[in-house]
């Protein structure tokens, strides 16, 4: 699974693989989850479970493995079975794989909220890195937005601004 996070995101955009090991022994709203067909692993998906909603922290398919319909069969099972709306984090669309990944989102009953959203640095010495809140479920940007982001700061960040 450590491989696969490593090999499917920058470097800036996850913990340290020691902080992560941490995160799923002792946080208790904390889930990482290999995705499996069968016996065959397929993917990850990394998850918080707040009051009001669940934030996807990382979620990525085999390279070898895309393009299957394994990426939506599992949001698909993930959103059937979770009764509060889903947050995840996107980047901006500047180069075709970040347009895909929004369209992706999309299709599967997402919507992009525009408002200026910055992810807070995992590692020291890295930057805040631009990015969108993607939604799935009943929340509104103009109501939810800084309500979303300050948990999300604060909880997987350990950041208040």
């Amino acid at each position: 699974m450590e491989e696969l996070l490593v090999d499917a995101f920058p470097p800036e955009e996850y913990r340290q693989l020691e902080n992560l090991r941490e995160y799923t022994d002792r946080t208790g709203n904390f889930h990482n989850n290999i995705i499996f067909d069968g016996d065959t692993p397929l993917g990850l998906l990394t998850y918080w479970d707040f009051d009001s909603f669940y934030y996807v922290e990382h979620f990525a398919i085999n390279p070898a493995l895309r393009n299957g319909g394994y990426g939506k069969r599992t949001l698909e099972c993930l959103l059937n079975q979770v009764d509060r709306p889903v947050v995840l984090e996107v980047e901006h669309p500047t180069d075709e794989m970040a347009k895909r990944r929004i369209e992706f989102y999309q299709r599967q009953g997402f919507r992009l909220w525009t408002q200026d959203y910055k992810q807070p640095p995992y590692k020291p010495g890295d930057n805040f890195l631009p990015m969108y809140l993607m939604v799935y479920g009943n929340l509104e940007p103009e109501k939810d937005f800084e309500t979303i982001k300050a948990k999300i700061y604060s909880e997987v960040y350990g950041v208040t601004e």
